[in-house]
Order: C-alpha cells, then sequence, then structure tokens
C-alpha cells in the first residue's frame, strides 16, 4: 500500500506546483523586485551627488565672483637701495586708480633703476598701509 502512495500522482503534481511557484517567486524577487529597489535607490543617489556638485560650484563661484571692496585711492611709495622710504622730487605718488599707478610705477623704475617702488593704499580695516605690487 505504501509502494503504490510513492506512484500516486497526486504527491509528484503538488511537489511540482510548489516548486514551480517557489521558483517564480523567486525569479520576481531576485529579477525585478530588488534590483528595481537599488536602481531607484542609486537613482536618488545619483540625483543628489549631481545636484550637491552643481549646487557647491555655484556657491564657490559666487563667493568668488562677489565684489570686492577696492581701495579708492593708491600710493607709490619710494624705497633706495639699502630698503628705506625716500622721495625723489617731482614724481606723481598719488593715484585713483590701481592701473594707472602700476603704469606709472613701471615708467619709474625703467628711470630710476636703482630705486624699488611699492604701490600701497589703505584699507578700512587696517591701520598700516596694505601693499598692492612692488617692483
Amino acid at each position: 500500500m505504501q509502494i503504490l502512495k510513492v506512484f500516486d500522482w497526486k504527491t509528484y503534481i503538488f511537489t511540482a506546483i510548489a516548486v514551480i511557484s517557489f521558483s517564480n517567486f523567486m525569479a520576481v524577487l531576485f529579477g525585478q523586485t530588488i534590483p528595481a529597489t537599488f536602481m531607484t535607490f542609486f537613482k536618488y543617489a545619483g540625483e543628489t551627488i549631481i545636484l550637491a556638485t552643481v549646487f557647491l560650484f555655484a556657491l564657490t563661484w559666487f563667493l568668488k565672483a562677489r565684489p570686492h571692496n577696492r581701495p579708492k585711492n593708491y600710493s607709490v611709495v619710494v624705497f633706495d637701495v639699502y630698503g628705506q622710504i625716500s622721495k625723489i622730487q617731482d614724481i606723481r605718488t598719488e593715484f585713483k586708480t590701481h592701473d594707472v599707478a602700476w603704469s606709472f610705477m613701471k615708467q619709474y623704475k625703467k628711470q630710476y633703476p636703482l630705486y624699488n617702488f611699492a604701490m600701497v593704499s589703505k584699507l578700512s580695516k587696517t591701520d598700516k598701509p596694505t601693499i598692492f605690487r612692488y617692483i
């Protein structure tokens, strides 16, 4: 009687249905559900990283491109060969723009090669003048 149960077709059908349904469940789980979950996560993580990079770049550019407080006037200070402040008669030492002061400094350096020149200006935050250029 028990040998006949081994050859009973109902036992094999239920086992085959259980194996097929479990295989289908595992195929759907590992073929669609888990990859879709990971893809969604990496999609949002990638978007977040790109957005943060763009925001950081924009913030860096904005801070670098903001207008700086430029001095309203510049002075040229003359130094002799010993590094002491000296004066040369009949040269212009006060300027309103950086470019003009720099141009005059280059001209003075050609005319007076034994002297050094510094372009300085007083900023509102410090008591001492700040040197912008030195030749």
